[in-house]
């Protein structure tokens, strides 16, 4: 069981941390929401603590140790790992699925760029999906269909994402839009670096993601019909809580290297409405062919490890050994040694 004064601090994180999921998790149930808070906590702390730190390969380093600590059950003093510690032990959570996590965090921290959509995807896998698989883990869901519509889910939330901070990623130096679509358009990446503009060729970009995510959320939403009646409403909710950041975007023209798109209070709480709606109408409904829809590739190694029939843990990970020598090598580098 999560420690009552940890379980507000990771709510107390996602309040501030995550609007959009923390309005999703009100219609979740208590039996849900407390050990989905401190999931989205500890990934919420863990991706801000490669985001801002002054050296985010030693960042993603310290991560992994930590990982490491809350797997054997010995977390360091730290509300969001003991609260992650409790979950892992409560719900025999997965191990390669919060090592996806991270070793996307080691993409970022590593600077890497993504050459095609298909990498785009697999990157936002290991970002987003990985954590709506956990999501499923938490709920007792682990059959393989029902696990590809939430990974489907998790991949529209993060392609929603980059297309609405194109700007604000390349003012940091980050960039997400696929290069073959930049060489397509005639964009050299540094100098968009250097001078983000939301020209007509970017604005398509920014169009074309969205329309992706918008597939995927489609995708998405035979699965929900496969989750306990319970939490449908809050997984309903952060669908079209994320696809209505897409609408803003929309309504920006598609410029995302100006304003950022943002959905208010009232935005969220008709949605959270609209969710629990649908949920009703949904118990009525057939289920859909779609749910039988095979994952996507770059989602496929999700499914496999969180699906009922798992292979043991240590079946997948070669990338992740890979991805972490790269990063011990840049940090001796930069040492010296």
């Amino acid at each position: 069981m999560i420690d009552p004064r940890d379980m507000a601090h990771c709510r107390e994180a996602i309040r501030h941390g995550s609007l959009s999921f923390h309005a999703a998790s009100r219609v979740l149930p208590r039996r849900v929401r407390d050990p989905a808070l401190a999931l989205y906590a500890f990934c919420r702390l863990a991706d801000d603590a490669v985001d801002e730190g002054r050296d985010k390969r030693e960042a993603v380093l310290r991560l992994r140790d930590r990982l490491d600590l809350v797997y054997r059950q010995m977390p360091e003093p730290r509300p969001a790992d003991r609260a992650f510690a409790a979950v892992i032990a409560d719900h025999d959570m997965p191990r390669p699925l919060p090592d996806a996590l991270l070793e996307g965090l080691a993409w970022d921290a590593l600077g890497r760029r993504y050459d095609t959509l298909s990498e785009l995807y697999g990157y936002s896998a290991r970002v987003a999906s990985a954590v709506g698989a956990m999501m499923c883990v938490l709920m007792g869901v682990r059959d393989s269909h029902a696990l590809a519509r939430a990974c489907d889910l998790g991949v529209a939330m993060q392609l929603t994402n980059i297309a609405r901070d194109v700007g604000e990623d390349a003012r940091a130096r980050r960039l997400y839009l696929p290069g073959d679509w930049l060489a397509e358009a005639g964009i050299e990446p540094e100098r968009f670096l250097s001078a983000p503009a939301a020209d007509p060729a970017v604005r398509a970009m920014v169009r074309r993601l969205i329309g992706q995510a918008e597939r995927l959320y489609l995708r998405s939403e035979s699965g929900i019909a496969a989750l306990p009646l319970s939490a449908r409403p809050g997984i309903y909710a952060a669908r079209h809580i994320y696809a209505a950041i897409g609408g803003a975007v929309r309504r920006n023209r598609w410029d995302s290297v100006g304003p950022r798109a943002r959905t208010g209070r009232a935005r969220k709480a008709a949605l959270l409405g609209l969710s629990v709606a649908r949920t009703g109408a949904s118990v009525a409904m057939p289920r859909s062919a779609v749910i039988y829809a095979p994952p996507l590739a770059e989602t496929a190694f999700l499914v496999d490890a969180a699906r009922r029939d798992a292979p043991p843990s240590h079946a997948w990970g070669h990338g992740l050994v890979e991805v972490f020598a790269q990063l011990e090598r840049h940090d001796r580098a930069g040492a010296g040694i």
